[in-house]
């Protein structure tokens, strides 16, 4: 799938992306709070965050309101994702940025930390190589990259073993016919990588330490770092 179709998947899906989300995450709290404390600033730092596949926002809203001083840059490709974004954070506009674009065409600016929520599986292992070098380019020395995605199984059975696991854990929480499909059909777009490979991508790009903080089956929450600087959990 072209990223003009994933443009228009999650256009036509903006209107009710959030409504199932803790229901098509099984393990949304661990995930994001995950990657909110791979964060390695202070609560009242002044830093710069760029969120990449913002969506509706969600990510960024969980970063600013732990960060209240973090100016954060949210870019999607989808015009209506982010319009659901600004609704998320009205009365704060005053250290946001909104981007429409395509991020794989290359990033502008330099951030402190770059973050993303399940928006990399979508690019093809080559556009995920070339982003991780961007991303890289983009951060100072000391610099921290998060990227809380789904990941590919490393063998078809244990792929197979993701999917029918997600599946029934999302039946499970009483996810509806209609979320699910919408979900299943978003999926047509994914293009995951086995989490291993993509490790061996950020080393490769530059990134010190890339390491996988969290993984519940196909959630995976991994980081790397520009430079040495710790990584506190």
């Amino acid at each position: 799938m072209s990223m003009t179709a994933v443009k228009t998947v999650f256009d036509e899906a903006a209107k009710t992306y959030d409504r199932a989300r803790r229901q098509l995450i099984p393990c949304f709290d661990d995930f994001y709070g995950t990657a909110l404390e791979l964060i390695p600033h202070q609560r009242q730092e002044n830093f710069r965050v760029l969120d990449l596949g913002a969506g509706t926002g969600l990510l960024s809203y969980l970063v600013a309101k732990k960060f209240t001083k973090a100016r954060i840059t949210m870019v999607d490709i989808s015009q209506e994702m982010l319009g659901k974004a600004r609704e998320r954070f009205a009365g704060m506009e005053d250290r946001l940025k909104f981007v429409v674009g395509d991020y794989a065409d290359g990033l502008a600016g330099e951030f402190d930390v770059v973050v993303s929520a399940l928006s990399i599986h979508h690019l093809t292992d080559t556009q995920k190589i070339k982003l991780f070098e961007s991303i890289f380019n983009a951060l100072p020395e000391g610099g921290t990259f998060i990227n809380a995605d789904q990941v590919l199984g490393p063998t078809p059975e244990i792929e197979q073993a993701y999917q029918e696991t997600w599946l029934r854990q999302v039946r499970e929480r009483g996810v509806s016919d209609a979320d699910l499909d919408s979900a299943l059909e978003r999926m047509q777009a994914d293009r995951m990588a086995p989490l291993d490979s993509q490790l061996n991508w950020l080393q490769e790009a530059g990134f010190s330490s890339p390491h996988c903080w969290y993984q519940h089956h196909r959630f995976a929450v991994f980081s790397g770092q520009k430079g040495n600087r710790k990584q506190h959990l």
